[in-house]
């Protein structure tokens, strides 16, 4: 699924009431019946409604969807803010439509608003993703009253306040729903952890805009969802054997840190890998044995740390980092695995810390090197950033610069290629914070790197699947109760 930048999503709109053809009050009206679909499988008719509108379009939407949900027997109130002297002309004609029964309330002010709120779920369409100043006056007014009245709120399109594609300031008047229900595809903004108040939980509807469009136009920014994750799963043919599936080495763990290896090796081996070698070191001999007995053990000489790299010429793919430390015999060992590999490297933790303390060696990766830092990792390689919008342009400038995938993980990991290309995750859930996560990823990529999926499938395939099951340890164990191991444990699709 794209995401588009927001001249992209009016020539989308303009594109549609060309080509279709379609009136764009029309155009309205389809997206207002897609909204109110989404709103009446959430709310009874028990909850009477308060709808906020504005006297642009995303007001129009707002009257229509008032006219609309009467009409199925909700009670509604609608509020005009009076915020300009000059209204859309679909607004206008939408206001000429709202039926005299439903009470309409221009607000000059916003001083009794509060008194007129109880009990209501209010639905914010005072302003939409075409705002180009902060909200000031009586609109910051009436956000402010709308954030302090308890009620739940539901955005049309995007909460008003919110840009879609850049960074709001701090001090910015936003509304702050519960949920956004967005038309035919998601916003930038949504993805960005800074927006988080300003979104809710949100969800698309599709309001019949052009496919033709949206197929053409190039976007760097994409939606990873279950429908792009089917489509990139090879199936496991019937004579299948373990040579099929490939052979990944993992260099993994020292003293006081095997945990990380034995969650690290265990994904590879739930995620499909046919054999699975892990170099460690001594003392981690007898615990690789017992807790991952399907993996083969490398053992290192030294008893506490990865002081040697095995010879790589059996393996399709290479992870290295859980719980290795950051010891200058591991630093040689990282600067002989970059220098000599030829298949995919997965580097994840302390090998990105060593990268970071060592950014000479960044230049050497091999072409499509998979790197999956968290946001403190990623800003040791790359350096400090304004906000998320920023951060993001940095990560995409580092895939470029030194042409390696990066996953930088988070609520919405975004998988960015070398080409500057972005794709955010759609699963996962604040139960993964927690530690270990991380490893679990390093060995599903590295798992899929070495069955024959491209280093861009397998961090994307990689990243969605780890969410994935998530989502199923949160269901099962809660998000409160739910650790890393879950994850390994309901992984598998």
């Amino acid at each position: 699924m794209k995401i588009f930048t927001v001249p992209q999503i009016r020539a989308l709109d303009a594109y549609t009431i060309q080509h279709e053809p379609i009136s764009s009050v029309d155009l309205m009206e389809r997206a207002s019946r897609a909204f109110v679909q989404w709103y009446c499988n959430r709310f009874t008719t028990q909850q009477p409604v308060s709808i906020f509108c504005g006297k642009g379009n995303n007001g129009g939407d707002g009257l229509a969807i008032a006219r609309l949900l009467s009409a199925r027997g909700y009670g509604v109130k609608v509020f005009l803010v009076e915020h300009s002297d000059r209204a859309s002309a679909d607004f206008r004609h939408n206001l000429d439509r709202l039926p005299v029964s439903i009470t309409s309330t221009t607000i000059k002010q916003a001083n009794d608003l509060s008194a007129l709120l109880m009990g209501m779920v209010v639905i914010d369409a005072l302003l939409g993703s075409g705002l180009t100043r902060p909200l000031s006056g009586l609109l910051a007014e009436v956000v402010e009253v709308l954030n302090d009245s308890g009620c739940t709120i539901v955005a049309v399109d995007i909460a008003s306040g919110l840009y879609a594609d850049q960074p709001n300031q701090d001090g910015d008047s936003i509304i702050s729903p519960d949920y956004t229900v967005t038309f035919q595809l998601p916003k930038l903004a949504f993805m960005l952890p800074q927006n988080e108040p300003y979104v809710g939980e949100w969800h698309t509807v599709d309001i019949g805009l052009s496919t033709e469009f949206i197929e053409k136009e190039s976007t760097p920014y994409y939606y990873t969802d279950q429908a792009v994750a089917d489509d990139l799963i090879k199936p496991r043919e019937k004579f299948s054997h373990k040579g099929t599936f490939g052979h990944s080495l993992l260099v993994a763990g020292s003293f006081g840190k095997m945990g990380a290896a034995l969650l690290c090796g265990r994904a590879c081996l739930r995620s499909g890998i046919g054999l699975l070698t892990m170099h460690i070191p001594r003392c981690g001999y007898d615990i690789i044995q017992t807790a991952v007995p399907e993996s083969m053990a490398s053992v290192d000489p030294h008893e506490q740390l990865i002081t040697t790299l095995p010879p790589l010429q059996s393996y399709k793919s290479i992870g290295m980092g859980p719980g290795i430390g950051k010891d200058p015999q591991t630093l040689k060992v990282l600067q002989q695995l970059i220098t000599q590999s030829e298949v995919p490297l997965v580097l994840d933790a302390d090998a990105l810390n060593l990268l970071s303390e060592n950014p000479e060696l960044l230049p050497q990766l091999p072409k499509n090197s998979i790197l999956t830092p968290h946001p403190r990792e990623f800003q040791r390689l790359a350096g400090e950033s304004q906000d998320e919008y920023h951060r993001l342009q940095l990560a995409r400038e580092f895939a470029a610069q030194y042409q390696v995938v990066l996953c930088l993980k988070g609520a919405h990991t975004a998988v960015i290629l070398p080409d500057g290309t972005v794709h955010f995750n759609s699963t996962g859930n604040a139960g993964m914070a927690t530690g270990g996560t991380g490893d679990v990823l390093t060995g599903i990529i590295t798992s899929l790197a070495a069955q024959g999926y491209s280093p861009v499938q397998a961090a994307q395939l990689g990243v969605y699947q780890h969410g994935a099951a998530g989502d199923k340890a949160a269901n099962a164990k809660t998000k409160v109760g739910m650790i890393a191991s879950d994850i390994v444990e309901y992984l598998g699709w």
